[in-house]
This record gives structure tokens, C-alpha cells and sequence, in this order.
């Protein structure tokens, strides 16, 4: 019986391998179908049977603008984006609102007070948030409670804390949706047209600009924009963002002028602020000699303390937007806001072209020998003893300590919080005289503070 079975499976065995014809594909053929097919059971089991056609699907995001001269569809994108932030605007609290949540708020108070600040706990700041309405649902969420909470042993937060919180992120809005208004083509960002618009607007509103004559609105408007532009689009697009607008604190110190009791200190130090401009544009009037409303180089050397070097004041003409080899006050107003602001950023990217001579992208001992040159020159007009320009090279690489110990990019005088010490040194002779003698003005000021404590005793 096992001898039939052995004969039964010896004879299948050799009927299936007569069965099989001989494979003459070669390797590559092999390998080729070996691929397809896996590719071909792999997409079955990742997608199905059926071919995958979820991209079919995808819900379009991207309209083109509509060309300038298709009147209907851009007057229809114009009051579409009104209807739009109409509706944004509504949905902002107003001052009834605001009043309303006070009051809650004051009422779900929670003892004891800490030092003068009334309190409320989790459980309650969720009550008035149930009471409070749909507007102000944002608000009342775990995040913000918990980025409002300190150091109270109740895990409590501050009222007033609290509120203000929630009036800034509605100033916030509204003058967001303020400025989208002058956002002509809806983007996101602001022209300077678009800017110049929604100033010029803004001044009626300004108390503390109510004395400026109307003749001078343009002129006030031009400085203004300045401002933002200068720092807020440093590569020179053109337009900013507004966003960044609403980041920095330009528009703050702008309307900041609503303060009818606003005092002259601040006024001073405000760019914005009425005094300020017309001391700006006063400057301008001064230097123009000739009174043609442009500046020339030698009108120019006049400003300040008249102690920059022609060599520098040659870089600003060759470099700065000039008609017929002068300069326009919204030029002027650029090297102004560089000048007065050497430690921020945007300004030492000014000046560091200005040095740049061969647009390198670094300063190099040439770059400094050059312009230095100019400060020992102007030493020697002065009946000084002109300083060695070895002594003031090492003491420059010393105080930026640049990652490579040859050149000086803008990166490194930004980092090393040097860098208007450094430009001060090379550009203008009064910048260098105070560095040069820092520790003698130091001494001076402290004797001088010595002597009042002594006059109060």
C-alpha cells in the first residue's frame, strides 16, 4: 500500500515538471516583472482596487487678481473685502460690551484681594464667560487664563489684568481692520500711497497735531511714513506688511497723540509728534541755503554738528536716490532716521552700504583705513594730533570680534551691539572725539553728580 502511494506521488511529481515549459527569460526580464507586480499588489493594498483620484478633489486656493483694466471685477473684489471686514467689525465688542464685562467681572470677584488687585479664580472667570456672550468666547479659554497666571498662591488672575488683556486684543482688531481698509490691492500689506492715505486721515483724530497748518500736512504725512518704511522695509519693496505694522511699536507712539495731556517730554522723544516734525523739516529748510528744496553735498555738511567726512558724505550721494546730484527731503528724512537711530538694525544696514564700497558684504582693514583716513584728515584741520590707524583697527575687531578675524559683515556689528560705536568712529569726527575720550566724559559726569549730592547735603 505505501509502495502504490510512493509510485502515486512519484508519477504526479514527474507529470508536473514535464507540465512545465523551460523559462528562457533572462534576469533583467525577470527582475522587470518582479517589480511590476509588487508595485501592482502594493498600490492595491495601500489604495484599493481602484486608482486613487482624491486629487480630483482638492478645492481650488488660488484666484488671479483681477488685470487693471476689468472695472467689474475689481469694483466687485472692492466691496466684497468691505462686506468682509463690515462683518470682522461687528463681531469686535464695543464699548457697551466692554462695560458689561467689567461689571461681570467685578461681580465674580474672588477674596482676598492681592496688594490693590481684585481677583478671580478658574471656576468663576468660567462663569462670567458663560455670561459674558458669544462674543467674548475667545477669551474665556484654558490658554489664556493660563497665560495670565502668576504667582497668586489661589491660582487666581487679575481682574484688571485680565481686561486688559482683552481691550488690547480688540484695539488690536480694530486697527487691523482700520488699516486693511487702505489695502488697495488686498493682500495683506500696505503701500506707501496706502499709507500715506490712512495717515493723512488720521491727523483729525490726533489732538495734540490740531496746531500744524494744513500747508504742512504733506510734509508731516511724508515724515510720518518715513518711519515706517525706513524700518519696516529695510530691503526697499515698498510695501509692508500689515501685520508688522501692528507688531512694532510705531503705531502706538502714533496715536499715542490722542492724549490731550500728553507732556512735552514725550512729545519730544515722540518721531511722530508735532514738534518733532517740524524740528526735522526745520533742519531741512536750514541747510537748504539756496533754497531750491533739494540739498546739495555741501549743504548737507552742515547737518548736525557739521563733523561728518566728505569721504562719507560722497557714499551717501552715490549711493542714496539723488535728482540732478541732490537730495529730496524723503532721502534726507532716510539718512536722518539712520543717523539718530545708529543702534537699531535697519540703520547700521544703511550705513554698512554706505562703508561697503565694493559691495562685498564685508569691511575689510582697507574699508576701515579708508574711511578713517578722513577722521585723521579732519584731526589735523582741528590742530589735533591724528590717532594711529592700527591703534583704532585692533580696538574696532576687539569690540565686534567678528566670526572671521579679516572682514566685519553687518551681522557681526548687529550681534556684537557695537556697531554704532564703530560706524560713529569712522563717519564723524565728534563720534570719534567721544569715544576717544569716554573715560574722561565718564569721570566728568560723575563728578559732576558727586557735586550735586554735596550741594543736597
Amino acid at each position: 500500500m505505501a509502495k502504490e502511494e510512493d509510485t502515486h506521488w512519484s508519477d504526479v511529481l514527474k507529470r508536473r515538471l514535464a507540465g512545465l515549459k523551460k523559462d528562457s527569460r533572462n534576469e533583467e526580464e525577470k527582475k522587470a516583472e518582479e517589480t511590476e507586480l509588487f508595485t501592482k499588489y502594493y498600490s492595491e493594498w495601500r489604495c484599493g482596487v481602484e486608482t486613487d483620484e482624491s486629487y480630483k478633489t482638492i478645492p481650488r486656493f488660488y484666484y488671479k487678481l483681477p488685470a487693471e483694466d476689468e472695472v467689474l471685477l475689481q469694483k466687485l473684489r472692492e466691496e466684497s473685502r468691505a462686506v468682509f471686514l463690515q462683518r470682522k467689525s461687528r463681531e469686535l465688542l464695543d464699548n457697551e460690551e466692554l462695560q458689561n464685562l467689567w461689571f461681570l467681572l467685578d461681580k465674580h470677584q474672588v477674596p482676598p484681594v492681592s496688594g490693590d488687585e481684585a481677583m478671580i479664580n478658574y471656576e468663576a472667570y468660567l462663569q462670567v464667560g458663560e455670561k459674558a456672550g458669544p462674543k467674548c468666547r475667545n477669551f474665556f479659554t484654558a490658554r489664556v487664563y493660563a497665560k495670565l497666571l502668576s504667582s497668586d498662591p489661589y491660582g487666581r488672575i487679575s481682574i484688571m489684568q485680565f481686561f486688559n488683556y482683552v481691550m488690547r486684543k480688540v484695539w488690536l482688531h480694530q486697527t487691523r481692520i482700520g488699516l486693511s481698509l487702505y489695502d488697495v490691492a488686498g493682500q495683506g500689506y500696505l503701500r506707501e500711497s496706502d499709507l500715506e492715505n490712512y495717515i493723512l486721515e488720521l491727523i483729525p483724530t490726533l489732538p495734540q497735531l490740531d496746531g500744524l497748518e494744513k500747508s504742512f500736512y504733506s510734509f508731516y504725512v511724508c515724515t510720518a511714513v518715513r518711519k515706517f518704511f525706513f524700518f519696516l522695509d529695510p530691503v526697499r519693496t515698498g510695501k509692508i506688511k500689515i501685520q508688522d505694522i501692528l507688531a512694532c511699536s510705531f503705531l502706538d507712539d502714533l496715536l499715542e497723540l490722542r492724549d490731550e495731556e500728553l507732556s512735552k517730554e514725550s512729545q519730544e522723544s515722540n518721531w511722530f509728534s508735532a514738534p518733532s516734525a517740524l524740528r526735522v523739516y526745520g533742519q531741512y529748510l536750514n541747510l537748504d541755503k539756496d533754497h531750491n528744496g533739494m540739498l546739495s553735498k555741501e549743504e548737507l555738511s552742515r547737518y548736525g554738528t557739521a563733523t561728518l567726512t566728505s569721504v562719507f558724505l560722497d557714499r551717501v550721494f552715490q549711493e542714496c536716490l539723488t535728482y540732478d546730484g541732490e537730495m529730496d527731503y524723503k532721502t534726507y528724512l532716510d539718512f536722518v532716521l539712520a543717523l539718530e537711530n545708529r543702534k537699531e538694525p535697519a540703520a547700521l544696514q544703511y550705513i554698512f552700504k554706505l562703508l561697503d564700497m565694493e559691495n562685498q558684504g564685508y569691511l575689510n582693514v582697507f574699508s576701515l583705513n579708508y574711511f578713517f583716513r578722513a577722521i585723521q584728515e579732519q584731526m589735523k584741520l582741528h590742530s589735533q594730533e591724528p590717532v594711529s590707524f592700527q591703534d583704532v583697527k585692533d580696538e574696532i575687531f576687539d569690540m565686534v570680534k567678528p566670526k572671521d578675524p579679516y572682514k566685519i559683515t553687518l551681522q557681526d556689528l548687529v550681534n556684537s551691539c557695537q556697531g554704532d560705536t564703530v560706524v560713529s568712529i569712522l563717519i564723524d569726527l565728534n563720534g570719534f572725539w567721544t569715544y576717544e575720550n569716554r573715560e574722561v566724559l565718564v569721570a566728568n559726569d560723575n563728578d559732576g553728580s558727586n557735586m550735586a549730592d554735596v550741594d543736597d547735603t
